[in-house]
């Protein structure tokens, strides 16, 4: 990695890419990847850093906008790292979005027409998070990192929490410690609110309050009730879901709505089907399907999140749970699937874990990805083993960010 000398260009940004960055090429041919920028503008910008083929620069200056661009609504839009796109109509969010994972699919998924649908809008493009984290500042401010580095910068606003939350965050007050790394809120049912600090410290931190939350520190293998309990409700279709503090959940909960409604429509269950729900976290999607098929198998590897899906699928006796990484589960299990729905992390299904699911052979496989990239390699490697791509829909969770949430649904080529 080299630095730039102190020079500057101007360039007009030509399109965007995966990340929040827009794109242009420097007068030698090079292309420029620059953050809080827009296709159409033309900028003045100062390279910052190049790798072989590329250059990330800082925009210094819009010497002509584009007509999509808005003015954000935070006053640390460009400076925390935690939004991309304020600068953006949300319709141009979602258009991007659909985009760019479509470029994806067909790039690297191999895909010449990725069947992608007009990505699906969030209803509240403000204050949607039920969970947000924190990082403390050197004078136990709370703050986020700042855009492109591990630096944490104080916060007076955030407009992504849901009211309960920002209502709640500034009124707490750290110590400043080295050993607690993040302090997370997450909102439930009613006025329920878990506080987690999570930290590296052989013991809790001294805590008090009088705030009406529950609190947990989560340490690498342990948890410690500081206040209340130590998980949440929270609602999702009218039916409610035990959250542990460290258990997943989707932060934006009208979006999860929309997300098991799709698969509740598009999956083809019957009164005798086999189906494997991998990566099922606390048993959001399971709860829904598990009362539509003869069997239902999750498999997941956060202790919590099981302890948590057998409390919500309680009621089930069609249903069994394996604790453990999908890559050693899978291989081991005696099932002939009819359906898989697989939710993986942002890297995307681990190659045995894929390798497996090719030997299982389901007819109809539904995978949930909050990464295009990821999601279109292991799209190539499906294909590869005889499945194709019947749709793929983008579920927009994270407005004015980067993110892109998405559901695809795969079937045996016949």
């Amino acid at each position: 990695m080299k630095s730039e000398p102190e020079s500057t260009f101007e360039v007009t940004l030509t399109g965007m890419a995966y990340g929040g960055e827009a794109v242009g090429r420097l007068p030698d041919g090079r292309v420029v990847f620059v953050p809080f920028a827009l296709p159409g503008e033309r900028v003045l910008l100062q390279p910052v850093e190049q790798k072989r083929g590329f250059v990330r620069a800082r925009l210094l200056e819009i010497l002509e906008p584009s007509p999509m661009r808005i003015s954000p609504r935070c006053a640390h839009f460009a400076a925390c790292g935690g939004c991309h796109y304020q600068h953006m109509s949300y319709e141009a969010q979602l258009a991007l979005k659909a985009g760019l994972l479509r470029e994806q699919l067909q790039r690297t998924g191999g895909i010449p027409h990725p069947p992608v649908l007009p990505a699906v809008p969030c209803p509240f493009p403000w204050n949607y998070r039920n969970d947000i984290q924190f990082h403390l500042a050197g004078d136990g401010k709370l703050g986020f990192q700042a855009a492109g580095s591990h630096t944490i910068i104080p916060i007076r606003e955030c407009h992504l929490p849901e009211p309960a939350l920002n209502e709640l965050w500034p009124l707490l007050d750290f110590e400043p410690d080295p050993g607690l790394e993040r302090i997370g809120l997450r909102s439930g049912v009613g006025d329920e609110i878990l506080l987690t600090l999570e930290g590296n410290l052989p013991e809790p931190p001294e805590f008090t309050t009088q705030l009406p939350v529950s609190a947990v520190y989560l340490a690498e293998d342990r948890r410690v009730v500081l206040a209340g309990d130590e998980a949440l409700t929270m609602e999702v279709l009218g039916r409610h879901f035990r959250v542990s503090a460290g258990s997943f959940f989707q932060v934006n909960t009208s979006m999860a709505t929309a997300m098991v409604q799709h698969l509740v429509e598009r999956l083809p269950l019957s009164r005798n089907a086999t189906l494997m729900d991998i990566y099922c976290g606390v048993g959001l999607f399971s709860a829904f399907l598990a009362g539509r098929a003869a069997r239902l198998i999750g498999v997941e590897i956060s202790p919590t999140a099981c302890e948590d899906f057998a409390a919500n699928l309680e009621e089930f006796d069609n249903v069994e749970l394996y604790q453990g990484a999908a890559e050693d589960i899978l291989p081991a299990l005696d099932a002939r699937p009819d359906i898989a729905l697989v939710d993986p992390p942002r890297a995307g299904l681990a190659p045995r874990s894929l390798e497996a699911l090719l030997r299982l052979h389901p007819p109809f496989l539904a995978y949930v990805s909050c990464d295009p990239a990821t999601l279109a390699r292991d799209a190539r490697r499906l294909i590869s083993g005889g499945y194709r791509l019947v749709q793929s829909t983008p579920f927009d969770l994270f407005p004015q960010t980067y993110h892109i949430e998405s559901i695809n649904l795969f079937s045996l080529a016949p």
